[in-house]
């Protein structure tokens, strides 16, 4: 499963869009975080400016 390293996570929001099965949103913080749903394809991973997202 992805994660993202939320102290790292800048809050553009490039992976949310990305996410073909609408797994990532942002939190109260404007932080991204990424659900269960996940199907761990790395769409997100590829296109996240900082490298926030591992694997």
């Amino acid at each position: 499963m992805y994660i993202i390293t939320k102290d790292d996570c800048i809050g553009c929001g490039a992976c949310e869009g990305t996410c073909p099965v609408g797994a990532i949103s942002a939190d109260a913080n404007g932080k991204y975080e990424i659900a269960d749903s996940c199907v761990d394809c790395g769409a997100c991973a590829s296109v996240c400016p900082v490298e926030a997202i591992k694997a």
